[in-house]
């Protein structure tokens, strides 16, 4: 059935292609954050281990409204891991297993580049596609990863 909420069609279209490449964006750094917390060792190691769990249990849930969102706006939601790969500006590192400090620096670069990109995200959404529901969704996703960037940033100081 053909949604009438006051979005065009193509605008429709354009917000799902968004959020689709947002959530290729939170499923990679989800996946990233998993593998430091699986892998994450040293003197402070109990720390991290809850600080990167933290982390991706947040991402879950974002994960899930994002996917919701695709769907509430009409569009169906990729789900495979060659689908997110495939759109994903998350750079991953296979066989890369860095120390804590690393994973920190590694982490808050990626929680950035996310920020950046959400920032243009919310842009596009509430100008060019009138959809100040994603604008307002993303926006508050903008501000989770801030504030993930600005835990990770107060380790490195």
């Amino acid at each position: 059935m053909k949604l009438q909420i006051g979005i065009s069609q193509e605008h429709l279209k354009n917000s799902i292609t968004v959020l689709t490449s947002i959530l290729a964006n939170e499923m990679t750094l989800y996946i990233k954050i998993r593998k430091f917390h699986w892998n994450v060792s040293g003197e402070s190691f109990m720390e991290f281990h809850k600080l990167f769990e933290g982390q991706y249990t947040e991402l879950e849930t974002s994960i899930d409204q994002i996917a919701e969102r695709i769907s509430k706006l009409g569009g169906k939601t990729i789900g495979t891991m060659k689908e997110y790969s495939d759109l994903t500006i998350i750079k991953e590192s296979p066989n890369h297993y860095p120390n804590q400090k690393d994973m920190v620096t590694e982490l808050l670069k990626d929680h950035e580049t996310v920020v950046v990109h959400l920032r243009k995200d919310v842009d596009i959404s509430a100008q060019e596609n009138q959809d100040a529901g994603t604008a307002d969704f993303l926006t508050g996703l903008m501000q989770s990863h801030e504030t993930m960037s600005w835990t990770l940033r107060r380790y490195l100081e």
